[in-house]
């Protein structure tokens, strides 16, 4: 029904409409009450009008692929919202539900039209919402990307664990097998032939103390390295896991869609079929 002029007062996009302005524009606006938890509209409906919140909290928010509800905004008093999909003609990119009690006003595009005729700079402050909302919407892109599993480990990467993690690569290679045999063959010879210089003669405990202390430092390293592999394996398989509960619900949503159109047009033919009978 339409609203009264005295509820245009304290919205910003009519703060400098005269009394017969607002009053033509109050004739063509619609107000419409909602109960708490009552939804206003669906993401995917049609969108062919934007509304502003006169009393109440409307709650904007949609579902990932995971299934996970993302809020957008809560629109409070002189909020405005659902503006994209009555410009564009699109259908409706989130879901709007009443937090509370609420009313809201209703502008379909011909209203838009008339408020933009008596007072032009209302399109500015359309513009500042849609930019507000991109902002949030920016942000929320952001955050909740699929994850790197290779990104995030290094963002809580040291220079300790990257020291630890080339010593168990290198421990672990052919190369450190060739330095440790050449080391150890060079250090029983000076020690046994008679030419050398017998700084630890057999049983050689000098190079023993010294391996054993090799051998206990290179499986602290190896350990550090392996906690660090089953950390990343973890975060890993949290995401293959995040990967499949997201395909398995965009193919759920798709026999929605699916399911949605057969019923539209279902009830179009019968629509065609009772004309025709006419």
């Amino acid at each position: 029904m339409p609203c009264l002029p005295d509820l245009l007062v304290g919205i910003k996009m009519c703060e400098l409409l005269d009394e017969d302005d607002r009053e033509a524009l109050a004739r063509v606006i619609d107000e419409e009450k909602l109960l708490a938890g009552q939804t206003l509209f669906q993401a995917g409906d049609p969108g062919d009008s934007l509304f502003i919140v006169q009393a109440g909290e409307i709650e904007l928010f949609i579902k990932d692929t995971a299934g996970q509800k993302i809020v957008l905004t809560i629109a409070g008093q002189g909020d405005m919202f659902g503006e994209l999909a009555m410009l564009d003609a699109g259908p409706r990119t989130a879901t709007a539900i009443a937090l509370t009690e609420s009313e809201v006003l209703v502008l379909d595009r011909g209203d838009l039209i008339l408020l933009f005729q008596r007072r032009p700079d209302a399109a500015l402050d359309m513009l500042a919402a849609l930019s507000g909302l991109t902002r949030k919407a920016d942000e929320l892109l952001r955050t909740r990307v699929a994850r790197n599993v290779n990104e995030e480990m290094e963002e809580h990467t040291t220079p300790l664990l990257r020291i630890a993690d080339w010593i168990a690569w290198f421990s672990g290679s052919m190369m450190f097998l060739i330095l440790n045999g050449i080391w150890f063959i060079t250090w029983i010879s000076l020690n046994t032939l008679p030419f050398g210089v017998q700084f630890d003669p057999f049983p050689f405990g000098l190079l023993t103390m010294i391996v054993s202390l090799e051998a206990i430092f290179l499986s602290c390293f190896v350990l550090i390295s392996q906690n660090r592999q089953a950390q990343k394996d973890k975060v890993r398989a949290d995401i293959e896991y995040e990967v499949n509960i997201k395909a398995e619900l965009e193919i759920a949503h798709l026999h929605e869609k699916t399911d949605r159109i057969y019923e539209n047009m279902m009830a179009r033919f019968e629509k065609l079929d009772k004309q025709t009978a006419r």
